[in-house]
């Protein structure tokens, strides 16, 4: 039972000569024996192929033939398939090997591998804007359930209707327009969600790396001669930078730190060791004093 088992894929898989010619011989079809040369293969295929063309010969036997011919001659003209021809020929043992290798030279050439790479990055990219926009939408949906979020939404509600507030029944809450009107305006900050961006995508990226890698070049070029060969003060944005990574601040966390708490960070130079040790040691004191 077992040795059936075994058998069935070899007898399911088709015979070597069936998975290149059918069951025919590719050099019988053109008239030649096995070592013939290149240019006896074309000019055999040539002279039958003015034989037994459709649009010379319409007898529908001669139609078939003619299909069976030239694809004898698309296997026999390339030096590559015609080998493995010739091999699984001698070796009609290898039915495995003989059909992987059918395979893979007459369907695996034909798909780009650069159209594939850019499906993936199509797909990917995809996912990769849905999975971000949900996120997205389920922090904001977060974000208005709570409590800060409904308070600023009437603060600004009364600042726009001048604290005047109507008792209509169909006012009682907030109107929908009004809400969105006024969503928009009020700045929600949520640490580890950004809005999703079509120029964070991995597929515009990968586009875009040649410009990305020649600007990171650009910039290193650039603070290498600014700071190290010409010793100049760090600008306010490269002092910023340097603090940031200091830190280990996100930049999102960043962007939503108040100036004036940047000014003081940036001012005490944590970019330098010491300072940093410093700094990390005198924010471990005050949180365990305030607990």
């Amino acid at each position: 039972m077992a040795a059936a088992f075994l058998l069935l894929p070899l007898l399911l898989l088709p015979a070597t000569n069936a998975i290149y010619c059918d069951e025919d011989d590719c050099y019988d079809l053109l008239g030649l024996k096995q070592d013939a040369n290149a240019s006896e293969i074309k000019k055999a295929y040539y002279k039958l192929s003015l034989k037994h063309h459709p649009d010379k010969n319409p007898d529908p036997e001669s139609r078939k033939l003619f299909v069976k011919i030239a694809n004898a001659y698309e296997i026999l003209k390339d030096e590559s398939t015609r080998e493995q021809y010739d091999y699984a020929i001698a070796h009609p043992e290898e039915v495995f090997y003989n059909t992987a290798q059918y395979y893979r030279a007459y369907y695996g050439h034909k798909t780009d591998p650069r159209a594939v790479l850019i499906g993936l990055l199509l797909i990917v990219s995809a996912f990769q804007y849905i999975n971000q926009l949900t996120r997205y939408n389920q922090a904001i949906e977060s974000v208005k359930q709570t409590p800060a979020y409904r308070n600023r939404l009437k603060a600004l509600e009364f600042e726009r209707t001048g604290g005047i507030a109507s008792k209509k029944k169909g006012h009682k809450q907030v109107d929908k327009k009004v809400e969105e009107e006024v969503s928009n305006e009020v700045e929600l900050q949520i640490h580890g969600v950004e809005k999703p961006s079509v120029w964070r995508l991995y597929g515009v990226q990968f586009i875009l790396l040649p410009y990305s890698i020649g600007k990171l070049l650009t910039w290193e070029i650039c603070w290498f001669w600014r700071y190290w060969v010409k010793k100049l003060p760090y600008a306010w944005e490269d002092a910023c930078y340097l603090t940031q990574t200091s830190l280990k601040i996100p930049a999102s966390t960043w962007k939503n730190i108040d100036e004036s708490r940047k000014e003081d960070l940036v001012t005490r130079r944590l970019w330098e060791k010491g300072n940093t040790e410093r700094y990390i040691a005198e924010t471990r004191k005050e949180s365990k004093r305030r607990r």
